[in-house]
């Protein structure tokens, strides 16, 4: 029997902190999420206060200078998914499509079909807005191509679509279930898919693709180089204005050929020289 009552979890942040904290809950947090100017609305019928817990450890890890607040209720039950599902509306960000399956693709379009309440990375956010369209820019047919830290999968899938080969990795198992279901969804390819980092690749790609935040960018760099052959393109995002310098430091000995700053959000492009 369905619950009378659920809990209700309001958190408010700056409004160009939104999608990106949103696309870090909706990976731990199995039900959908709302995102409105300013504040992400979570709700279950299970305890969610592991929620709050886990976006306090991420803020801090951010920036503990923000302001963030917490507002745990206790409300009466509604269709708040159907709710959610009606208030997403597909994006496009140069030749691709992205849309949830509610919706249909579009014939003119790379379509990538991914529902954001399930899953990492709905092309939404910034970072994975500009790493989209890099990919569609560096990425060509055959290329071998690593997705660390795959999330949702779509920019894998993305490279896939160009015609590459591509692996993935995320240390989140969550994760890694999610980009094969996606991969499934919209009858892509991958070559190899794994539960860990990029410590774990056993060959050098054409091209290395990480949407991380700044400080896990310069934990595995040489990782993330190691994995890249001589010529190869690494193409890094997830990188907040401020945190910049951290990653530029890490990849100093790399070739920088191309940026991309959209909503205080850098993404950087590298050359392995």
């Amino acid at each position: 029997m369905e619950n009378s009552t659920y809990n209700e979890l309001t958190i408010t942040l700056p409004s160009s902190m939104v999608e990106f904290v949103a696309d870090y809950v909706v990976n731990i947090f199995d039900d959908a999420i709302e995102m409105g100017e300013g504040e992400i609305i979570v709700r279950s019928q299970n305890d969610i206060s592991y929620v709050q817990e886990s976006v306090e450890a991420l803020m801090m890890q951010l920036d503990n200078t923000m302001k963030v607040e917490y507002k745990m209720q206790t409300k009466a039950n509604e269709d708040w998914i159907g709710a959610y599902q009606n208030s997403i509306e597909p994006i496009e960000v140069g030749s691709f499509y992205i849309y949830p399956s509610w919706y249909e693709g579009k014939e003119d379009k790379i379509n990538i079909k991914i529902d954001p309440a399930l899953a990492f990375g709905s092309g939404h956010h910034a970072t994975t807005a500009s790493c989209l369209s890099f990919i569609e820019k560096y990425v060509k047919p055959q290329d071998s191509v690593l997705d660390v830290g795959c999330g949702s999968g779509i920019l894998a899938l993305a490279a896939n679509k160009l015609g590459a080969i591509v692996d993935l990795c995320d240390t989140d198992p969550l994760s890694v279930t999610s980009a094969k279901e996606n991969f499934e969804l919209n009858n892509g390819e991958f070559n190899s898919i794994w539960e860990g980092s990029v410590n774990k690749a056993q060959k050098e790609y054409d091209k290395v693709i990480a949407n991380i935040i700044a400080d896990v960018l310069k934990l595995i760099s040489s990782d993330i180089k190691k994995a890249t052959r001589k010529g190869g393109i690494i193409l890094l995002s997830g990188i907040l204005d401020k945190k910049e310098s951290i990653v530029s430091k890490a990849f100093e000995d790399m070739k920088l050929i191309d940026k991309k700053l959209q909503d205080e959000w850098v993404t950087l492009v590298y050359e392995k020289i």
